[in-house]
């Protein structure tokens, strides 16, 4: 299994070969943020009541003969203003591309606050090629349902 290290590094590789036009992405999301309020769950802490929504990015691309196949997920809560995140990073095999915390657990891998940065810096990159160039990257967003069990 990389180490947030290695994983930086490659992301930064890739996003030089990005820019130089030599990969291809397809991105996909899965996210609740656009969903009704009124469907999204509410977590009571220390008497805060917090709206709570999760969000999945999959990234893929063909680099040096090999997949890159990367999923990210932030659990965002939000109470008014205040709003606090919690982030994972898994590296599973190229077949294993399921939303889902469990499925996903055994390929998480230790993150840093460096690394979070250069995974949000590729996704404004790609994010922002897609919006001048929508045939540059293969981006799918979708709305996706989350339950909180007790």
């Amino acid at each position: 299994m990389k180490k947030q290290d290695e994983l930086f590094h490659e992301i930064v590789e890739l996003m030089k070969e990005t820019k130089e036009n030599n990969l291809r992405w397809s991105v996909e999301v899965q996210t609740t943020e656009g969903n009704d309020p009124e469907e999204k769950p509410v977590e009571v802490e220390d008497g805060i009541n917090w709206t709570v929504d999760e969000c999945y990015v999959s990234y893929y691309c063909k680099y040096k003969g090999k997949d890159f196949c990367m999923i990210t997920y932030e659990m965002i809560k939000t109470s008014g203003d205040k709003v606090t995140t919690s982030n994972m990073v898994f590296l599973p095999p190229l077949g294993m591309r399921f939303f889902d915390l469990r499925t996903l657990l055994p390929y998480s891998i230790e993150v840093s606050n460096v690394l979070l940065d250069q995974i949000h810096k590729l996704w404004v990159m790609l994010f922002d090629m897609y919006k001048v160039d929508k045939g540059s990257i293969y981006l799918d967003i979708k709305p996706g349902v989350l339950k909180i069990e007790d």
